[in-house]
């Protein structure tokens, strides 16, 4: 049956919005807590297709494609340009990334999937990309697609649902301003773990400034919490638990009650490779931050974690996190 791929339009927005329900309803089954539907999705799905397909200025350029057989739309791949976050050097530009909002219809064409993926791909090296990133729910179809394209998992999002207020431990203690030079010491040792499990991830020249700026306005932010572990004159790590944002969720999911643990490290997960089980600083912090998700009311909550990392990765496997979300990468 023959099909077309072209870019979406303002008159598919009714189809688009039916499509991506059926999209958040597909990751919904999987996880009813984490990727509850929101109330009001079909307005504010909506609502972002119209503000995205407008042509007005947008925090980040986005691309929609659509599939289209005898008149009828029967797929959708969103996708946009990722901007590369100040510590980092971004040396090959911002990546192209593909968004988990993309679905094909049950009754689409055989390899609508493929082609939608193709076609994002090249709208994305069109606008500069030189990196591809493609993020899927493990379970989902689009799983085996991205991965027969050549994309190789580089980051995971591993979440945990039923968080409880269990308190922190002595050793752990909400941040300070003094805390700051032990949290850009420990934060230059996290980038040195990163850049050398991929060369993805290589610091920006300024990037100890950049991040002292960043934990200095922070700690200003009511809507986050931040703690150390240990003496200011020797910690040995920090965590942040913050809220989710539109980047982890697609619109149709409700994250009033979300949260995320982006930066985060101990010395303890210094060796990318080997957890030391004797060690209890880093799962006290993980603590310190579900506790704090707890009591500002949140359900649930991804804790970001290269897929190489496997220290880190054992850490949240033995605390009760499975992977929710893959980001990959196609160079």
């Amino acid at each position: 049956m023959p099909q077309t791929i072209r870019p979406a339009h303002a008159a598919d927005i009714p189809r688009l919005v039916a499509l991506l329900m059926l999209d958040a309803q597909e990751r919904h089954a999987l996880d009813n807590v984490l990727w509850r539907i929101a109330d009001d999705a079909p307005a504010q799905i909506e609502q972002a297709l119209r503000d995205a397909l407008s042509g007005d200025a947008q925090p980040a350029r986005q691309f929609w494609q659509v599939s289209e057989s005898l008149g009828q739309i029967t797929g959708v791949a969103h996708a946009m340009l990722l901007p590369v976050p100040p510590i980092y050097a971004g040396a090959d530009g911002p990546p192209g990334l593909v968004l988990p909002d993309c679905f094909v219809a049950p009754d689409a064409p055989n390899g609508t999937r493929d082609a939608l993926l193709a076609s994002v791909e090249a709208v994305l090296r069109a606008a500069g990309a030189r990196i591809l990133l493609a993020a899927h729910v493990p379970g989902v179809a689009w799983q085996e697609a991205i991965a027969q394209r050549g994309y190789s998992p580089l980051t995971l999002y591993l979440s945990r649902t039923g968080l409880e207020d269990a308190g922190t431990r002595q050793a752990v203690r909400p941040a300070l301003a003094k805390d700051l030079p032990g949290i850009v010491a420990r934060s230059a040792e996290n980038r040195r773990v990163l850049v050398d499990i991929d060369r993805f991830w290589g610091p920006h020249p300024d990037a100890d400034a950049r991040f002292a700026a960043w934990m200095t306005r922070s700690l200003t932010l009511e809507d986050r919490d931040m703690f150390v572990a240990g003496p200011s004159a020797a910690l040995g790590g920090y965590v942040i638990a913050q809220p989710a944002t539109r980047l982890h969720f697609p619109t149709a999911h409700d994250i009033s009650r979300k949260g995320v643990i982006d930066d985060y490290y101990h010395h303890a997960l210094a060796d990318p490779l080997h957890l030391d089980p004797a060690d209890t600083g880093a799962r006290a912090l993980l603590q310190a931050a579900e506790s704090a998700f707890a009591r500002r009311g949140v359900k649930s909550a991804f804790v970001v974690c290269p897929a190489g990392w496997r220290s880190k990765i054992a850490l949240l496997d033995a605390t009760g996190y499975e992977t929710a979300m893959v980001w990959s990468i196609k160079r």
